[in-house]
């Protein structure tokens, strides 16, 4: 992982991937991925936004090393952020990645990718109070301003600030599964999952103390997820009718009762499906979607594979792992 530091940088959004990436280990205890900071010109330091500046090892060569090249947000992309056109350092370090490589931004780094051209037919996503302009400025992209993140493969965006934690943190659970990913969100103490199609900013994001929160129901249902469960149930344990826990759920979640409850039984059905030699039909079963057929559609949409793949994926990596540490 190569993260490109800019001048102009946000710090906290350097931090995310050295933070994200950093943590994730092997049964050996070996780090999963090496994160290699580096700057388009040679080592040296580079202006952040705050009243200091970091000093960075790597030069732009280290670009052409990198599987996937992370780029954080900038205040001073200049003609990059002004007219959507690289600066010739700027074009002649990104020239030196290789084809293939998988490219991720976070919050206005999406500016450079846009500017190389990279995003050009394809989706994409920015901080929410940047997304007008920036889908004027770069009208062949298909901006989508109220999301968290989006994965078209390889490229990934995403929102602004803590939304790259999210970003980084599905990176990690496509690469090496949700065992993993959830351990580093433990350890970073941050949700383990938040969907990237979630909402980037919610109108009220702090509930009101007098009203009561729907955390209670969360709980309940995250208990019986293998069991039906109706949105009157839910309302229920908060004492509420259901309009009223509806608008107060999503108001606190981002997303309805029933997309929350799909996306904690496909984080449910995922987990199983790594972790245990359950059939197909007993995952379906106690991840709460009643038919492996309608698992299968769950997970077709949510991943773009069948149960059966997303295991086998998972198994295979594992394997690998653990004959790659067995001849250490």
């Amino acid at each position: 992982m190569v993260v490109l530091a800019l001048d102009g940088l946000l710090p906290f959004e350097l931090g995310i991937p050295h933070r994200i990436f950093g943590r994730p280990k092997d049964t050996r205890g070996r780090h999963l991925y090496e994160v290699v900071t580096c700057s388009i010109r040679p080592p040296g330091p580079v202006r952040t936004d705050a009243d200091f500046a970091i000093q960075v090892e790597h030069g732009p060569e280290a670009l052409a090393t990198a599987d996937t090249v992370i780029i954080p947000a900038s205040y001073e992309l200049g003609p990059v952020f002004e007219e959507g056109v690289l600066t010739e350092e700027l074009a002649a370090a990104l020239a030196r990645i290789r084809p293939g490589t998988r490219l991720a931004s976070i919050c206005t780094g999406v500016y450079v990718l846009a500017a190389a051209g990279r995003l050009d037919g394809r989706p994409a996503t920015t901080h929410w109070a940047d997304a007008e302009r920036f889908q004027r400025l770069f009208p062949q992209i298909d901006v989508d301003a109220d999301v968290l993140f989006i994965d078209d493969g390889d490229v990934l965006t995403s929102a602004g600030v803590a939304a790259g934690i999210d970003l980084c943190l599905h990176m990690v659970r496509r690469d090496h599964g949700t065992a993993i990913a959830t351990e580093v969100a433990r350890r970073t103490v941050v949700p383990p999952h938040r969907d990237g199609g979630q909402a980037q900013y919610i109108h009220r994001p702090v509930p009101d103390p007098q009203q009561s929160s729907t955390t209670t129901a969360r709980a309940w249902a995250l208990g019986r997820l293998h069991e039906p469960i109706q949105l009157r149930d839910m309302a229920d344990q908060e004492s509420m009718s259901v309009r009223t826990f509806t608008r107060r759920f999503r108001e606190e979640v981002g997303v309805s009762p029933g997309q929350w409850l799909t996306q904690q039984r496909i984080e449910r059905a995922r987990h199983l499906l790594e972790s245990t030699d359950l059939s197909v039909d007993q995952v379906a079963g106690a991840a709460g979607f009643g038919t492996a057929q309608s698992m299968r559609q769950h997970l077709q949409a949510a991943l773009g594979v069948t149960p059966t793949s997303y295991r086998r994926t998972f198994r295979a990596a594992g394997k690998a792992d653990r004959q790659a540490a067995d001849r250490v």
